[in-house]
């Protein structure tokens, strides 16, 4: 490389995005995904020990995958390609393939970045097979989907899925201290953050890394205040970097606990049009979408239980459904189970049961487990009684015999008791008819009472 050639390329770094200037050239300089590169972690030690293998980071948008192939490939001694899904062809991967074969013969490793390999469709894929399977290349594909699902079954069984995560607040509070040192290496001047706009940041960010840089950089460019070598950014700036109203809402705060509250009290009370205001003003604010998702799953169980078990399948679906999308789309997603979690039939009944259950048992000497109800697994235990007398209920009419499944001595109380609201109300109907007298019972319990 000559003087010129030198002078180019600095020139072309200084006039990158501040997101590709900054780029980590080391581990050191990496922030994120501990559990692949932290001390005794996975990838760590592969670098360490100069081992290349052939891999898939599945992650979402932000978090490192480019970079980390970067610095895995240096690590390893391999010479790096990168390739797109979106724009490279067959023709693309054998040239590839032919550089690699060439450096193999020369005792030089070859790494192939494959950015978005979900993008690849079978033929494209078949073609990196023999190539990665025989060690010509080393594969290192980056994917934002299910590789399961994307990846062809003999292309992804070469190679060793790692999982990233998006950036803690931690991590995006270091990351951005990191992007103010790059900006005042490329810029020559300071950037001051006030406490409201950093809070914004990382709120607005989202745990996607270069969304918080791409966001700094872009309110400092929308900032006239400057103070000599210092730029101020307010909070302002950084929404309208994001395009995003700054909502009053401190996710450590009152407001975060009240607007789940409220957000959960609307879908318990049938009222979509309310749950749907408050997903908006949590969406608006920056909360965490899998936050809310996590609490659907909760409520599909704790508030709608069996009056409509699908609620349960659609709330864990959606939680999958919003990690493997991502915002902004994942916005609709949570609205279409919003709807039909506040639109369900109600029913508390099996979270009850699991705490009257368990307030039975406060305090009690546990009762050993009936004889006739225990695996009997070896000679000895069928010689000792285990599963002596045991009912087999498919053998009988109805698939059905009456069986005391409860440890001797021990008090029949009714946990569960099913309402009359949607399918709760058939289950009602049926346990009634299995066991009369003990809702008989319970009825005549209740009218004492």
């Amino acid at each position: 490389m000559d003087l010129f050639d030198q002078i180019d390329k600095e020139q072309q770094r200084q006039d990158a995005p501040l997101a590709d200037f900054m780029r980590p050239q080391t581990l050191d300089e990496y922030i994120g995904q501990q559990h692949l590169v932290g001390e005794g972690a996975p990838i760590r030690l592969l670098m360490e020990n100069r081992r290349a293998i052939s891999m898939i980071l599945q992650g979402p948008p932000g978090v490192g995958k480019t970079s980390l192939a970067r610095i895995f490939a240096s690590e390893v001694d391999g010479m790096f390609f990168t390739l797109s899904a979106v724009s490279a062809g067959v023709a693309d991967v054998r040239r590839v393939i032919d550089r690699a074969r060439a450096n193999r013969k020369s005792g030089q490793r070859t790494i192939l970045f494959i950015d978005e390999i979900h993008r690849f469709n079978k033929s494209q894929q078949d073609a990196l097979l023999h190539s990665v399977e025989d060690g010509t290349l080393f594969l290192i594909g980056a994917t934002t989907e299910n590789p399961s699902f994307e990846v062809i079954s003999p292309l992804l069984s070469r190679c060793r899925v790692f999982t990233l995560q998006p950036l803690t607040e931690q991590e995006a509070t270091a990351l951005l201290e990191r992007a103010r040192t790059a900006w005042l290496q490329k810029n020559a001047e300071h950037i001051l953050l006030d406490d409201e706009a950093e809070e914004l940041l990382i709120r607005f960010a989202n745990g996607d890394g270069r969304e918080l840089i791409n966001g700094l950089e872009l309110a400092a460019h929308l900032s006239r205040e400057l103070d000599g070598d210092k730029r101020h950014i307010r909070a302002a700036q950084v929404a309208m970097a994001f395009q995003r109203r700054v909502v009053r809402y401190d996710k450590a705060g009152d407001a975060h606990y009240d607007t789940i509250s409220a957000f959960i009290k609307s879908l318990r009370g049938s009222d979509p049009d309310a749950a749907m205001h408050y997903l908006a003003r949590m969406l608006e604010a920056g909360e965490e979408p899998r936050f809310i998702a996590r609490r659907m799953i909760i409520f599909a169980s704790e508030d709608i239980g069996n009056a409509d078990p699908f609620a349960l399948v659609l709330a864990s679906t959606t939680f999958d459904a919003v990690h493997n999308i991502g915002m902004p789309e994942a916005r609709i997603i949570l609205a279409q189970a919003v709807t039909y979690l506040a639109s369900a039939p109600k029913s508390n009944a099996s979270y009850r049961a699991i705490d009257a259950a368990q307030q039975a048992l406060a305090g009690k000497t546990l009762p050993p487990i009936p004889l006739h109800l225990r695996n009997a697994p070896t000679k000895l235990m069928k010689a000792q009684g285990y599963g002596k007398e045991y009912q087999y209920p498919h053998n009988f009419p109805g698939h059905f015999v009456k069986e005391n499944y409860l440890p001797e001595g021990y008090g029949r109380d009714v946990y569960y008791h099913p309402t009359e609201q949607g399918r709760e109300k058939s289950i009602s109907e049926r346990l009634k008819q299995l066991w009369p007298g003990r809702y008989k019972a319970e009825r005549k319990k209740e009218k004492q009472q």
